[in-house]
């Protein structure tokens, strides 16, 4: 884990809980090798691409992909060399593509997100590690303890972060985000994080709720990412690119 993060979870990386996750993992990586996504140089590739100072984003994900060849430590995020015309092309970033067009810019080319994790977009998922083709085989292994803790200490350092949370999963980090906003503000402060949510990206969830990612047709989105730069742009801050 980069020194940053570290620093910022000192305390949970000295715990019980963490010296079990890191033995159930190791365990894992020692039985079944490559059956684990992403490789071990990889499992915190979220938070060596973005640091704690450059973060204005976070985007939450589940856990990494279970399909062979798509994990790479960033949460929705693909190796270039998966095209978007491609059957292994995951439909979450299918579905993002278009949302991002419909918001005016141009549709993703592949479905590396590594451009937007330095622009300071934290791509993170709750678990860290899966094995293939067993979709949330490590969520007891004491992964979420540790990024909840990151995430609280991260929007108490940050309270202005702009948080997209997708799916039901994502939102139920957001009391933990408020919890945190609650903690920092006092009567004359009014810091707070700006929440945007919306139903998980992937199949056909995209539409399936009150807050759709995406219109039935898809003839409109969520308006996060154009509502992201919009937010961004009026701090004065540079918009992400997107595309």
């Amino acid at each position: 884990m980069p020194s940053d993060w570290a620093e910022l979870i000192h305390e949970e990386l000295d715990s019980e809980e963490f010296s079990q996750l890191e033995k159930n993992l190791s365990a894992a990586y020692e039985e079944l090798g490559e059956l684990i996504q992403p490789a071990p140089d990889n499992v915190f590739k979220a938070l060596r691409e973005t640091s704690v100072e450059q973060v204005r984003v976070v985007l939450l994900g589940q856990d990494p992909y279970q399909t062979p060849g798509l994990a790479q430590g960033l949460a929705f995020s693909i190796p270039a060399t998966i095209k978007p015309g491609w059957r292994s092309f995951p439909s979450s970033l299918r579905n993002i593509s278009k949302a991002i067009a419909l918001d005016g810019y141009s549709g993703l080319q592949h479905g590396d997100l590594s451009h937007w994790a330095k622009q300071g977009v934290l791509l993170l998922n709750a678990t860290l590690t899966v094995q293939l083709e067993i979709a949330g085989s490590h969520a007891n292994f004491g992964w979420q303890k540790l990024t909840d803790c990151l995430l609280y200490r991260l929007a108490l350092k940050k309270p202005e972060l702009i948080w997209l949370l997708w799916g039901a999963h994502a939102q139920k980090k957001k009391a933990l985000i408020e919890q945190a906003s609650q903690t920092i503000n006092t009567p004359n402060s009014a810091i707070s994080a700006t929440i945007l949510t919306a139903s998980h990206p992937s199949g056909l969830s995209v539409y399936r709720t009150h807050e759709p990612f995406l219109l039935p047709g898809d003839t409109g989105s969520c308006q996060h990412f154009k509502k992201v730069n919009e937010l961004l742009e009026k701090r004065g801050e540079q918009p992400i690119t997107w595309s």
